[in-house]
């Protein structure tokens, strides 16, 4: 059986690009990739790409002298998570306060990781893990 070996992209659909690229640069220091009409991505971590996609725009396939992308999209309140060393989620939460970005929750889970969860401007909850969650993490 082949395995997998990572996730290499997390998508995200958002109503205004130029919005949520402001809170992502300005707020997390994401570096940008590539940005497009219709999609912008950046590097996390230097081993995943987050693509933040303009809602609506990729209902249909996307054809270039390279191949298809089929359509896709999303709605609602999605979920993702950034890993984060544990030494620097002070400094997150300092970051966020002094940015006036609300901390939504917290939690210290059963093998000591321990995140912090915020909304970025789509409403999407974003959260900061620590090592300790997981077996693999």
């Amino acid at each position: 059986m082949p395995r997998l070996n990572r996730i290499i992209e997390t998508a995200l659909y958002v109503d205004d690009l130029e919005r949520a690229a402001a809170f992502y640069e300005n707020v997390l220091d994401v570096k940008a990739l590539l940005r497009t009409k219709t999609l912008y991505a950046y590097d996390i971590g230097g081993s995943s790409v987050l693509l933040l996609f303009h809602r609506g725009e990729s209902l249909g396939s996307q054809t270039s002298p390279n191949g298809i992308i089929p359509p896709h999209d999303g709605s609602g309140p999605l979920h993702i998570c950034f890993a984060v060393d544990t030494e620097e989620l002070p400094a997150w939460e300092s970051r966020l306060k002094q940015l006036g970005v609300a901390i939504e929750g917290r939690m210290t889970w059963e093998r000591g990781g321990k995140s912090l969860y915020l909304r970025d401007p789509d409403g999407h909850l974003l959260e900061l893990m620590s090592p300790g969650v997981w077996a693999t993490y």
